[in-house]
């Protein structure tokens, strides 16, 4: 089972200053920035993804810059992502059109034919047909019954185009694996679209619509579909939001999958922040330390208008609570003085009060225990990847991009081992090349297997 990362410009600055929260001086964005693999110094996945509808053009703007696409266009995929070195050429390189992008559309604002262009263009290695994505889901139906009249519709429209896109593709002479998408309102729809699909002529199936559907849900669609397809047809998962999850799926002989979840779970989960491994294998998550930027959080903003706190009290206690922080981690000062500064000004910051104005409240007794675990058991002191090595406690401070971006990055790569370290991975995947000589002379440069706890 391989791991894909599906990159959305997640590079970060490595000159940032974290002492006093700048950029590197004279920084020019992208071409000073570096990529996971890069600050890493071995790759955090199997292979990366990009979205046309993240890359953006003339149809449908992205979040790359003109000049961006016009440059991933023009250099293509891997020189754009930084995988032309020798350590990185045999990773896979996977497109999608970005179904949720256009998803209020009539119809997708893309062709078969300009989609297959664009995955030649840009080098892909693998590239998936223009779907139409569906979000009605209804595990009860049997069979092909059911469906809403614009479900079915984008079903047909989703087939449609993997028609056409096989064709558009048989000129290229194999330069990237085609895959058909899977888009359903049942397991059962979803199982006649694989069907339909392999009838086309398709080997490689991706599975999309997955997003908000429960484990138990897309199990239910893998089991149906694999009942109707022959056991050696490939299936990847697109936008796997149940990672953590992942060796759970190992029965139905999953090829890859790509996800984006270790990463902005650093920054976009309430409690979840960091990952390290425990020695069962499974994952543990500790709660990442808030202590956001006084003149940029808005409800300690509200809270200065509203006279509760003033600009210099509110600048005095997060540098308060920094600075306790920092000393703990040299051993300088007690957990629970530590923890005492971080609430004092975490509390305003997340519950728009001051802490005093809460006596009592459930909300901040939970969060001083979550802190107090995170604190504790210091667990940026039990990873040895390049990002903890490097940045001490600084790597669990929730506060501003680079930081989190690069807690993010150490939680690809402990995420990247756990699956690496599946029992079983699967047979399918022979033509999802990863390189040998970054699986293991880049990993041993950094002290063995990453990001593993010093048990």
């Amino acid at each position: 089972m391989k791991f894909i990362f599906a990159d959305s410009l997640d590079h970060v600055d490595p000159g940032y200053d974290f002492l006093r929260d700048r950029y590197a001086e004279a920084r020019v964005p992208y071409w000073d920035d570096v990529y996971p693999h890069e600050i890493m110094g071995y790759a955090p996945y199997d292979g990366m993804l990009v979205s046309r509808g993240i890359v953006g053009g003339a149809v449908v703007g992205g979040k790359y810059t003109e000049a961006q696409a016009m440059r991933f266009r023009r250099v293509g995929a891997r020189e754009f992502l930084r995988l032309d070195k020798p350590a990185f050429t045999n990773l896979p390189i996977f497109g999608d059109c970005g179904a949720f992008t256009y998803h209020k559309e009539d119809r997708p604002p893309y062709t078969p034919g300009d989609t297959a262009e664009f995955y030649d263009d840009g080098r892909f290695t693998h590239g998936c047909s223009v779907d139409h994505i569906i979000f009605d889901f209804d595990e009860s139906l049997s069979g092909f019954e059911g469906g809403t009249e614009d479900t079915r519709r984008r079903f047909d429209i989703t087939l449609e185009n993997a028609a056409e896109f096989l064709k558009a593709t048989a000129h290229m002479s194999g330069r990237f694996t085609p895959l058909g998408v899977i888009q359903g309102w049942s397991p059962g729809s979803m199982a006649e679209a694989a069907r339909r699909l392999v009838a086309m002529g398709y080997n490689y199936l991706a599975l999309g619509g997955t997003v908000p559907l429960k484990a138990a849900q897309i199990k239910a669609c893998l089991r149906a579909i694999r009942d109707v397809i022959p056991s050696n047809v490939r299936l990847h998962i697109l936008g796997f939001a149940k990672a953590d999850e992942i060796e759970t799926f190992q029965p139905f002989n999953i090829t890859s999958f790509d996800t984006t979840s270790p990463l902005i779970r650093a920054f976009k989960d309430a409690k979840s922040n960091y990952y390290l491994p425990t020695p069962s294998g499974a994952l543990t998550y500790y709660t990442a330390i808030r202590v956001p930027q006084a003149l940029e959080n808005p409800k300690l903003q509200r809270l200065a208008k509203q006279g509760a706190l003033n600009q210099e009290q509110l600048v005095s206690m997060e540098h308060h609570a920094l600075n306790a922080l920092r000393a703990y981690d040299r051993g300088e000062v007690e957990l629970e003085e530590t923890l005492d500064a971080v609430l004092a000004y975490a509390t305003p910051a997340l519950m728009g009060a001051p802490i005093g104005d809460l006596p009592g409240v459930k909300a901040v007794e939970e969060l001083r225990s979550r802190y107090r675990r995170t604190l504790t058991d210091k667990p940026w002191k039990m990873c040895g990847c390049p990002i903890c090595t490097s940045l001490s406690i600084e790597v669990v401070i929730f506060r501003a991009s680079n930081r989190n971006k690069r807690r993010g990055i150490h939680n690809l790569g402990v995420y990247e081992a756990l699956v690496r370290n599946l029992p079983c991975r699967s047979e399918f995947d022979d033509d999802i090349q990863v390189s040998g000589d970054q699986g293991a002379a880049e990993r041993s440069a950094h002290g063995g297997v990453v990001c593993s706890p010093c048990l």
